[in-house]
């Protein structure tokens, strides 16, 4: 049973029992405070209402997309608050994270807010996990942040060495798995193995595949005993109203074929913007990627990677450097915009 991993504090914590979590089946509200009419904003007539603490509908249908039960789902503000929780949950001052750069730069934000240590293993020079020195640095660890797809490499990490990684850690630390961008390779996700480690916790977004990074919707993926105790420290009411309609909306069918159309779109836009870079001289390497972004390393000989990045800054075109992070000297993370868009990367980059 993973619960002993859980912080004692969490275990016996009894929650915030609020309005809706109470619930009730009457016809007049008056027990949460709230104004008793709604504005009219957005179309909708009960935004005076605080909404469930996690919503249905976008809970079955997130099951449902990630091919999980929905005891196993929990609705989150964007994958960020879903580091935090995990921290929370899991982490006394005692306790360790660990992760492995380059990476998502939020696991060593979000651990430092809390004031939780951190270690670091690096990854491998293919970019994939040091399992060996991770093993190593197990004592005081409680959670391990890893990323595939990862970013901002792109690359996902071996299949084999993450089932290898939660057999490592198996009653000892917990494992959590960004899958942020696995939409854009679904079959490699590891939600099918939720049953097989109870110390796997699963971070997803609405914010790449489904195009909604504006309505800051996520989900931790876990065992249910995981589940019920991240709610008991989420906020009470962390999925706005108009957040879980338009994710219900997106999680629909109709949903769901129009998220599987923007994926072909990006995956054909990738392809060309690989292509046309590959062929440019101040390019030295475009490193394979399972994501929506490319990590570009260019020749230093005839531009930096920093210099590069502050001309086409100069001409409105903004990228994300990645000159400072480790093992990435000038190297630039390229976002898989539209056509016109790639294309004007490309002549940019063709005036250096």
């Amino acid at each position: 049973m993973i619960t002993h991993l859980i912080k004692s504090s969490v275990q016996e914590l009894t929650p915030y029992q609020s309005a809706r979590k109470i619930g009730g089946d009457g016809t007049i509200w008056l027990n949460a405070n709230e104004y008793p009419t709604s504005p009219n904003a957005l179309g909708l007539d009960s935004l005076n209402r605080y909404p469930k603490p996690q919503p249905d509908e976008v809970i079955l249908r997130y099951a449902n997309h990630a091919g999980v039960h929905p005891n196993q789902v929990l609705a989150t503000r964007g994958g960020d608050e879903a580091i935090e929780l995990i921290i929370r949950t899991f982490c006394n001052p005692t306790d360790s994270v660990l992760y492995c750069p380059p990476t998502y730069g939020m696991y060593a934000v979000s651990s430092a807010t809390f004031d939780i240590l951190t270690k670091t293993v690096p990854l491998t020079a293919d970019f994939n996990l040091d399992l060996p020195q991770i093993e190593a640095n197990l004592n005081s660890t409680k959670v391990i942040f890893i990323c595939s797809p990862n970013n901002p490499t792109g690359n996902l990490l071996a299949r084999d060495d993450i089932l290898a990684l939660l057999a490592m850690t198996k009653d000892k630390a917990i494992v959590a798995l960004d899958e942020a961008y696995i939409d854009f390779c679904l079959d490699d996700s590891f939600a099918c193995e939720l049953d097989n480690f109870d110390n796997l916790i699963i971070i997803r977004t609405l914010s790449k595949a489904f195009g909604l990074a504006g309505i800051r919707c996520g989900f931790a993926l876990a065992n249910s005993q995981i589940i019920s105790a991240m709610q008991k420290i989420i906020a009470p009411y962390p999925i706005p109203t108009p957040t879980a309609i338009i994710a219900a909306n997106a999680l629909h069918d109709d949903g769901i074929n129009q998220m599987q159309m923007h994926i072909k779109t990006t995956l054909d836009n990738k392809a060309w913007l690989i292509r046309e870079l590959t062929a440019l001289p101040v390019v030295k390497k475009v490193y394979p990627s399972s994501a929506n972004f490319i990590l570009v390393k260019f020749d230093n000989q005839i531009q930096t990677g920093q210099a590069v990045f502050d001309k086409l800054w100069a001409m409105g075109i903004i990228l994300r450097n990645q000159t400072t992070a480790l093992n990435l000297s000038d190297c630039i993370r390229i976002s898989i915009g539209t056509q016109d868009e790639n294309q004007a990367v490309i002549d940019a980059l063709k005036t250096l």
